[in-house]
């Protein structure tokens, strides 16, 4: 091995290590190149291809005129969002079943005063993203709150997963969203934030099943509270948001 390519891998290590330590949290931006090539005590050849190296890894991602961020802190965890991405939906939908159901579970029994401040902030939101029939903004919205029930779960393992496969979550979230502009309530979540408010986990598994179980059972094209009171062997009214 070359000098030169003992210090490009050192380099690697070192800001692998930042990264998988917590230091630079996902979405952060790292320091710039002339703050790195003081931090690892190298020239800026070596920060630029070490950089560049975690940028194909799929651990950083570089945005013109702003700098570099943190897109993932798991090397493994991009292969699976890779892999995700073109997955069949109805997987991807049963993945998030999985990562939902725990997620609501744990943010009724963890999530804190904070916590909640977020979650009924981002449900205000993603009410009136609905309601403007944006599906952009539908989505962003949408993805928003999933990930900050993940977040009040209290478990960064669950979280980190979660984050790392933003990507698949969101491109299924906009399927869905695509196929029921025009008939999805815009308020179809009160009742899941309620009962993370209220700690009462068993309704949040409920609300949050019966909520995905409409999309893995018949797809958005079906979406409804007739349809998802069908779906679910539920008593709740049709008259009753969600």
């Amino acid at each position: 091995m070359s000098d030169k390519s003992g210090l490009i891998d050192r380099a690697v290590h070192q800001l692998r290590s930042h990264i998988t330590s917590g230091d630079w949290p996902v979405g952060s931006k790292i320091p710039t190149e002339p703050a790195l090539t003081e931090l690892l005590g190298v020239g800026r050849n070596t920060v630029r291809e070490a950089v560049q190296s975690l940028v194909h890894a799929g651990l950083l991602v570089r945005r013109q005129g702003s700098g570099t961020y943190v897109l993932s802190d798991s090397e493994l965890m991009v292969v699976m969002g890779r892999e995700i991405a073109g997955a069949n939906q109805q997987h991807v939908l049963e993945i998030r079943r999985s990562l939902e159901v725990e997620s609501a579970r744990l943010a009724a029994v963890r999530r804190s005063p904070a916590d909640l401040a977020v979650l009924r902030e981002l449900n205000t939101a993603r009410q009136d993203a609905f309601a403007s029939g944006d599906v952009d903004l539908m989505v962003s919205s949408d993805l928003a709150l999933h990930r900050a029930i993940a977040a009040a779960a209290g478990n960064p393992v669950l979280l980190s997963l979660y984050e790392n496969l933003i990507d698949a979550i969101g491109a299924n979230i906009r399927t869905n969203v695509i196929g029921l502009v025009h008939t999805q309530s815009e308020d179809d979540h009160d009742a899941l934030v309620d009962a993370i408010e209220a700690g009462d986990p068993e309704r949040a598994i409920d609300e949050i099943t019966s909520y995905l179980a409409v999309y893995i059972a018949g797809g958005p094209a079906t979406h409804g509270p007739e349809t998802r009171q069908a779906s679910t062997g539920g008593a709740r009214s049709p008259q009753q948001p969600r």
